[in-house]
């Protein structure tokens, strides 16, 4: 998928955040997924929370300021809901990694396929382009 040099970085940081989710729902075995569960809270920290940021402090605002107000606020509830399950993992609750990892693959592929295709048309149309994964 072409992508303006604008949602580049942002793009491509949606593959860690895909691996993540794949690798949650293929876990097996308590070892693993309690593995699994001690490295959540940090990644979420060091990668996933710095690109929410980085989409609600740039992104948002003026897909907001154009209208996009339904994908504005889908965007950030999910950001929200994946917030609460991660504090929720840290805090021990194992019950929340599969819904964590769920909730984080279908949040890319919104971002990826809606969001992004509408920031592209809106805020960066006829800007320099680049490959990027979907």
């Amino acid at each position: 998928m072409k992508r303006s040099a604008a949602l580049r970085q942002l793009s491509r940081e949606h593959h860690t955040a895909l691996s993540l989710a794949l690798r949650i729902a293929k876990a097996a075995g308590p070892e693993a997924r309690n593995a699994l569960l001690a490295t959540i809270p940090a990644l979420f920290r060091d990668e996933l929370e710095p690109h929410f940021q980085a989409e609600e402090r740039s992104l948002l605002p003026p897909l907001a300021q154009l209208g996009e107000t339904a994908l504005v606020e889908r965007t950030l509830a999910e950001h929200a809901q994946l917030r609460a399950l991660a504090a929720a993992i840290g805090a021990g609750e194992a019950s929340a990694r599969a819904p964590f990892g769920t909730l984080l693959q279908a949040h890319v592929r919104f971002e990826e396929r809606e969001l992004f295709a509408i920031a592209e048309a809106r805020l960066y149309a006829g800007r320099a382009t680049d490959d990027a994964t979907d």
